[in-house]
């Protein structure tokens, strides 16, 4: 499993995040405190709280090039 940190400023960054995640073969979850949702869903992406970066895990797969897309959403 592979992890980062991710920051989604705004109802545009979550549409081209959720659009990049969609075209991923992964499984994608993203974490904030204690919940955990389905990074493909719309809907359960706007459900957190994304005033704060969100962790992104990636499971079962190759995700160098999902790594490259969302770069600009990667924080340290």
């Amino acid at each position: 499993m592979s992890t980062c940190s991710i920051k989604l400023n705004g109802i545009k960054d979550v549409t081209r995040f959720v659009n990049t995640a969609g075209r991923c073969p992964c499984a994608l979850q993203l974490v904030s405190g204690r919940y955990k949702i389905d990074a493909k869903s719309l809907m359960g992406v706007l459900s957190l709280d994304l005033t704060r970066p969100v962790r992104l895990e990636v499971q079962n797969g190759d995700s160098a090039q999902f790594f490259d897309e969302i770069a600009p959403y990667v924080v340290a």
